[in-house]
């Protein structure tokens, strides 16, 4: 049985949506928890596991507008992994959405991109 995660935002936790079968995952809201190594701690295992499989293709929606230095850390440390393991055989599409007036995300988001090398990174700013 495929795995299938679902939490609900708080005002300092995203919304989390993990669905194995269609091989997608999303974070979207706002990240300042105080223990987010905690709050993520499900999500990365299961890509941990996630990674190593034969998954052919797998799509990350990170709709974040907002994030403190611990999930800035987290997700390049997450971004980094989906990066060693993508490859002709497993594409891994991670489209970061924001808007234009978010320059912050906008930058993230343009400095993740030059740090990966093998997913494919969408910047897409509405």
């Amino acid at each position: 049985m495929a795995f299938r995660l679902e939490k609900e935002k708080t005002t300092s936790t995203p919304f989390v949506l993990i669905d194995e079968e269609k091989k997608y995952m999303k974070l979207e809201g706002r990240s300042f928890n105080e223990n987010v190594a905690e709050f993520f701690k499900e999500v990365n295992d299961w890509l941990d596991g996630y990674l190593t499989s034969n998954f052919g293709t797998f799509t990350f929606d990170c709709a974040i507008s907002y994030f403190n230095s611990s999930t800035t850390k987290l997700l390049l440390n997450m971004l980094l992994k989906m990066d060693s393991h993508a490859s002709k055989e497993k594409k891994i599409v991670v489209n970061w959405l924001t808007t234009e007036d978010n320059e912050i995300m906008v930058e993230c988001g343009e400095d993740f991109r030059d740090d990966l090398n093998n997913l494919q990174f969408n910047l897409i700013i509405k």
